[in-house]
């Protein structure tokens, strides 16, 4: 089931109670998904309760119940994963190919590239990037990185 009401801060504390794959308090959640305090912490995930995505535990936590599809994104172990990275991969594939044909070309004699294949190869280069770039900076976003907790003593 795709869930179109997933975005913006709900999709970020989605995405991290996911990555956590253990219960998580509200304050847990306000630093892991870098949200300005505990009461936006606390409706985001009341929506998601609602949504039917998280459920509350006997001690207050939220604990994942379903996960869901999210359009423009892969589900990969627990990490969502932007579909531009994947399409950066075929792209990465063909940037390949062409390379390597033009490394044939120079190292056989009488098999010559045009010098508009040059040109292609350079357009699947810069897809290859831009896919690449705008996929890894979505993955930021929506896979936080774990929260140290500074509760050492002191």
């Amino acid at each position: 089931m795709a869930n179109d009401e997933l975005e913006g801060n709900t999709l970020n504390v989605y995405a991290y109670v996911v990555h956590a794959a253990k219960p998580v308090g509200t304050r847990d959640v306000t630093r892991g998904a870098n949200l300005s305090s505990t009461s936006v912490a606390s409706r985001h995930l009341q929506k998601l309760e609602d949504m039917g995505l998280i459920e509350k535990t006997e001690y207050g936590d939220y604990i994942l119940k379903e996960k869901t599809n999210i359009n423009g994104y892969l589900w990969v172990g627990r990490n969502l994963v932007p579909r531009l990275m994947l399409y950066s991969l075929f792209f990465l594939g063909a940037f390949a190919a062409e390379l390597t044909i033009i490394l044939l070309s120079a190292l056989l004699n009488g098999f010559a590239v045009q010098i508009s294949f040059y040109f292609l190869t350079g357009m699947t280069g810069v897809a290859m990037t831009l896919f690449l770039l705008e996929g890894i900076a979505l993955y930021r976003k929506f896979n936080p990185k774990p929260v140290e907790r500074g509760d050492k003593g002191g």
